[in-house]
């Protein structure tokens, strides 16, 4: 029985049962004689294909231009869509968009959009809506003051194409990568209902043109979504969605083996195997676009002084942290560029570990004697504590610093971050940060740049080659972008310390495959 209870469970969660039994009466005669035989079948049907994904965190809400969070991100683009979209491969797709080019100049773009797109409460999607969703995104007088607007960064504002299904966005500058950030940003909404809404019900519903609309929302609990049947294109194999969050790492991965989720997030390196060799389950991994840092304010003592971070990247054992924190599932950065990234610098390597040297630099800072804390998130990322608690650990055994690690709430340490100025951060922080776009000029735009969302740093040279590539394509602005990512080496507004791999744990039952974007893509799921 408990052999047969276990293999119901691991089921549970993507397969409804059940069939119909029919009844077929035959009659046959036989010497004259009439003779009646009734046979009962049972005919299997596939029920229900009903997921359930357990992430780290849950959304801080529904509204696709209000938040910050992968993990809000992966939830609301079931519902919502953008103009382009990007494949597994990272290559630029059309979406609720047929057509885009360059025009005026090529300091404008235009898209022509699909007909017949219909949003969840049945209205049809009009050019209005597109360009309504790109000004309350880039322009705060529309709506509010998104915290998405360095996303579109260059993006001025949109406007319809009178008597045309189009949209002409305007550029404040060449803005070489405006395509680029258009597949990876802005989810379109209906105007009509934005503005018959107030904030606070727009944050807890959901009206999208996408393969999955909203069945219900309990925060800080579940969402649930269900397929929408008149989506323009074939409906989604998924018939139920469900999210759910878990913050703790074995709690993820005990709900998978028990059959009570589908598809867990952050899987850690000492349950790989418990997963790998379960009779229900796999583990799927992927290089990600997010790197994993520990910001520093260039503003406040002991951090403001470069000597003093430069002793913070030389006192870790990265290395190490990598190998036996994450046990390989990541790669040493030491810079804010990925490998994979426009504008990385092949001539930079990771900081070295020297505690000799960072003993002697923090002496030539003034700051022998420093208690500084690193505030964590639990949860959110592969590891993040223990990955926290490592670098405090080596810091701390310098005979000149004291370290410590407070582990905070991710919702309330986002809220902090994303507060609108520097003095509102915490000194010194974990955070990670993911950039679907592949561009490492964005990714220094929105964390170092002086106006940046998640700044630690104001640098006025800093932020003039950031300038001059947003005015650059090609070669020359891979260039500029390689003697900036050059300059916050040198210069540490970071403790620059892992690229994310994405490792989930998997369901058998379900046909998936990790993306290196980190989007878990329900619509792209089948039944094995």
């Amino acid at each position: 029985m408990a052999g047969g209870a276990a293999a119901s469970a691991a089921l549970a969660g993507c397969s409804g049962g059940g069939g119909e039994e029919t009844e077929t009466t035959e009659t046959t005669t036989t010497g004259g004689e009439e003779t009646e035989t009734t046979e009962t079948t049972t005919t299997e049907d596939s029920g229900s294909f009903d997921v359930t994904i357990t992430q780290g965190q849950m959304p801080s809400g529904l509204d696709p231009h209000d938040h910050r969070e992968t993990t809000t991100d992966i939830v609301v683009l079931h519902a919502y869509e953008g103009v382009l979209t990007r494949d597994a491969a990272g290559s630029i797709q059309t979406a609720l968009g047929t057509n885009y080019e360059r025009i005026d100049g090529e300091n404008a773009v235009r898209f022509d959009l699909r007909e017949d797109v219909t949003f969840h409460n049945g209205d049809e999607l009009t050019p209005e809506d597109v360009a309504y969703s790109i000004n309350r995104v880039v322009d705060e007088e529309v709506s509010f003051a998104s915290p998405q607007s360095d996303q579109l960064a260059g993006v001025a504002g949109a406007e319809v194409i009178e008597g045309e299904n189009a949209v002409k966005v305007n550029n404040s500058s060449l803005n070489p990568i405006v395509f680029s950030e258009f597949a990876t940003y802005l989810d379109v909404m209906q105007q009509s209902w934005v503005e018959e809404n107030d904030k606070a019900y727009i944050g807890q519903n959901m009206n999208g043109t996408g393969p999955f609309q909203l069945d219900s929302y309990t925060e800080d609990e579940e969402v649930v979504l269900t397929a929408y049947e008149d989506y323009w294109q074939e409906p989604a194999a998924v018939d139920t969605l469900t999210f759910r969050a878990a913050s703790e790492a074995s709690t993820r991965v005990n709900q998978l083996l028990q059959g009570e989720t589908d598809l867990i997030v952050n899987v850690p390196p000492q349950e790989v195997q418990r997963v790998t060799n379960s009779d229900n389950a796999r583990v799927a991994a992927a290089p990600s676009t997010r790197i994993i840092y520990n910001g520093m304010r260039y503003d406040v003592e002991p951090f403001d002084s470069v000597e003093f971070r430069q002793a913070m990247n030389y006192a870790i054992d990265l290395e190490s942290i990598v190998q036996n924190v994450l046990g390989g599932f990541g790669a040493q950065t030491g810079q804010p560029t990925l490998p994979e990234f426009v504008g990385h610098n092949p001539d930079l390597d990771p900081y070295p570990y020297d505690p000799d040297q960072a003993e002697q630099l923090v002496e030539e800072s003034g700051y022998a004697g420093a208690e500084i804390e690193l505030n964590t998130p639990v949860g959110r990322y592969l590891k993040d504590l223990e990955i926290a608690q490592a670098v405090a650990g080596y810091i701390d055994e310098l005979p000149n610093v004291t370290a410590t690690v407070r582990q905070r709430d991710f919702g309330s340490l986002v809220d902090e971050l994303l507060a609108g100025s520097i003095e509102a951060r915490p000194p010194w922080f974990l955070i990670g940060w993911g950039e679907a776009t592949f561009d490492g000029g964005l990714v220094m735009e929105a964390l170092l740049a002086s106006d940046g969302t998640l700044t630690t740093w104001q640098n006025e040279e800093f932020d003039a080659l950031l300038e001059q590539a947003g005015n650059q394509s090609g070669e020359e602005r891979e260039a500029t972008l390689q003697e900036a990512n050059a300059m916050a080496h040198e210069q540490c507004p970071w403790i620059f310390l892992n690229q994310q791999y994405s490792v989930y744990g998997v369901n058998d039952a379900i046909a998936w495959e990790a993306r290196s974007d980190e989007r878990i893509d329900a619509y792209a799921m089948s039944q094995q």
